[in-house]
């Protein structure tokens, strides 16, 4: 029994892989939207605003790839291989380490969003909720990983101690 439930760690290949392929669309996507963006600058010559906005929107699917992508390595790292070949800071050495890059990447998504409101100037009327919705947000996520924060080795709670 304990062998059989030590295999349904392997469930976890699917979604990560899934995770790893949407990440890879979307960043596709972005990069190809961001090169229709240059080659519309170059040949008819949009406004600022315009073009603001599309490349936010385009960056706003690269960065959301990101997401996919640091789930997928995440998931795969923590459930099947830990020695998969990754940079330094993409290492996930618990579900803290995931938690933490994925805030730090929904943060500028929501930035990239907000950038894209502020300067789209038909949805000036909206900046203020977007503004406040994305500030409660951040102030959301700050809490959350202040109030679920595993002390480290070194700063054990007084309750450890």
């Amino acid at each position: 029994m304990k062998k059989i439930l030590g295999l349904t760690r392997y469930a976890v290949v699917v979604p990560a892989l899934a995770s790893i392929l949407g990440a890879l669309l979307l960043m596709a996507q972005g990069s190809i939207s961001m090169v229709m963006v240059v080659i519309d600058a170059i040949s008819t010559e949009p406004t600022l605003k315009d073009t603001i906005v599309d490349v936010l929107t385009a960056v706003d699917a690269i960065l959301l790839g990101t997401v996919l992508l640091v789930i997928g390595y995440g998931l795969y790292e923590l459930f099947i291989d830990a020695e998969i070949d990754v940079p330094l800071w993409l290492r996930v050495r618990d579900l803290d380490d995931l938690k933490s890059k994925l805030i730090g990447v929904v943060v500028a998504i929501i930035a990239v969003v907000f950038v894209g409101v502020f300067v789209d100037s038909n949805r000036a009327a909206d900046v203020i909720s977007y503004g406040v919705g994305a500030g409660a947000l951040l102030v959301g996520l700050a809490v959350f990983a202040f109030a679920t924060k595993k002390d480290g080795p070194n700063n054990r709670s007084s309750k450890e101690k």
